[in-house]
């Protein structure tokens, strides 16, 4: 086993000041979470959570002449097979859903 990292395409490493790179990289890494999971999108007004939350009551067949199901049921199948993040957020999203 080696302890040698192989040097990143290209060949070529470059040094710069690790403040100057964390915050350039933080920013790229803050701008992308920001447009594709915070903000809603222009379409439809709904987040990713949102959409997952609504594919999954759709895939429980939960409609207006369905019977009442648990809102533990319905944050349990999104967790499991599409959010995987915690259930706090899933069970905020489904309030605003609501």
């Amino acid at each position: 086993m080696t302890l040698h990292t192989p040097p990143p395409e290209g060949g070529r490493i470059v040094d710069e000041p690790m403040a100057e790179a964390l915050s350039r990289r933080y920013l790229a890494y803050a701008l992308s979470t920001i447009t594709n999971r915070a903000l809603p999108d222009v379409r439809d007004g709904f987040k990713p959570v949102h959409r997952r939350i609504l594919y999954a009551m759709y895939q429980m067949r939960l409609n207006p002449q369905a019977a009442a199901r648990k809102c533990a049921k319905v944050v349990g199948e999104v967790m499991g097979g599409y959010h995987p993040h915690g259930d706090a957020s899933i069970y905020e999203a489904l309030v605003r859903l609501a």
